[in-house]
């Protein structure tokens, strides 16, 4: 109302200004993200700031995020301990979900009140608003619950990856995997049962160890065991009705890889794609000589960025949003956090207490 009142007592040479200032009043978001400006501890290092978003150019997708998880790379990011390393100041995220508000003149499959999920890493997904390209987005069915699609890009594509990539495995065969409990790793069982694979999970014993084991075996798990009971002697006895393990997935490194690699079939391949432990994976000289056991590693973030663009990176998610629409697959237990109380979200998640692996997920509330 104050704008149109001056415009009328204004010269035309002001005309344009003011015009401009409406345009800026209605097109212009104040986001919110966190950000920050030095490595270090999250809840030291990170702050919670504002900042103005123009239009979406003529790629580009204005999009307000909804939900984005904390992951284990994030915090090794901030940290400064991760590959990727951004120039700083940098916002916080790796993944999340979020609704097309505006999308550029050249957006082609994206439109508004549509939900995605950000394929792109290093984005900075810790923050209310974005402008995104095209490229960098996967529509979603905007029925997908929140978690689920905040929590697609990183975890469901890393187990998807290592059971397809590395091994031909048949129905009936056999994959054994340490950090069972993990995010990636309750994908995995899930994924085994859904492909008729037997499997195998390696958990840290802790007080409600029977509690963990029913629910492993409830998304899938063939058989459950402590690190304690994998380095017994008599641990293929307890395995014997299973078939011999094709695949080992390795996040934990140290002994408890080394133990895996012991039960590993001729010719099998142990795939690393995290080390919980900070120990190095001390490989088995006999498994090497006489079993011909292969070693590799896996990083989702370069197979994405490989496949970009590629069918069989859209082939992949087409089969896991199906599946989770389905229900054979379920999203990892969660809870959702407001984004004002990051400090204590980011504190919690480096709580590695858990009983059963948690993912904690920042909600965007403006």
């Amino acid at each position: 109302m104050f704008l149109q009142l001056l415009r009328q007592h204004i010269p035309p040479t002001l005309q344009r200004r003011v015009t401009l200032i409406e345009h800026r009043k209605t097109t212009c978001i104040c986001a919110q993200s966190l950000q920050y400006c030095d490595y270090g501890e999250p809840a030291d290092v990170l702050q919670l700031v504002e900042l103005d978003l123009s239009e979406p150019k003529d790629n580009e997708v204005l999009v307000r995020l909804l939900a984005a998880p904390i992951n284990p790379s994030d915090i090794n990011t901030i940290q400064g301990k991760y590959p990727v390393k951004l120039p700083l100041p940098a916002i916080a995220g790796n993944e999340g979900v979020g609704e097309v508000l505006r999308a550029g003149a050249n957006v082609q499959k994206l439109k508004r009140g549509q939900r995605v999920v950000v394929v792109e890493s290093a984005l900075g997904t810790w923050r209310t608003h974005a402008n995104f390209s095209e490229q960098q987005l996967l529509g979603i069915p905007n029925k997908m619950d929140l978690a689920t699609a905040a929590t697609m890009v990183v975890n469901p594509p890393t187990a998807y990856r290592m059971l397809k990539d590395f091994v031909p495995l048949a129905q009936g065969d056999c994959v054994i995997q340490n950090g069972a409990n993990s995010a990636v790793g309750q994908i995995v069982h899930q994924l085994c049962k859904a492909w008729g694979l037997k499997s195998i999970g390696i958990v840290r014993n802790r007080p409600n160890l029977e509690e963990l084991k029913t629910y492993l075996k409830l998304l899938g798990a063939s058989e459950v065991l402590t690190e304690e009971e994998l380095a017994q002697k008599d641990v293929a006895n307890k395995l014997c009705k299973l078939p011999t393990p094709r695949l080992a997935l390795n996040c934990v490194g140290g002994k408890n890889a080394s133990e895996m690699a012991k039960l590993l079939a001729v010719k099998g391949v142990m795939v690393t794609y995290g080390g919980m432990s900070r120990k190095p994976v001390v490989i088995p000289t006999p498994a090497l000589i006489f079993k011909n056991i292969s070693f590799c590693g896996f990083w989702v973030t370069r197979w994405m960025r490989e496949h970009k663009g590629k069918p069989t990176r859209d082939k992949m998610f087409a089969e896991l949003i199906e599946m989770f629409d389905q229900g054979k697959l379920k999203g990892v237990k969660h809870e959702m956090v407001p984004l004002k109380d990051y400090k204590k979200a980011v504190s919690d998640a480096l709580d590695l207490k858990g009983m059963v692996g948690k993912k904690y997920i920042l909600q965007m509330k403006c």
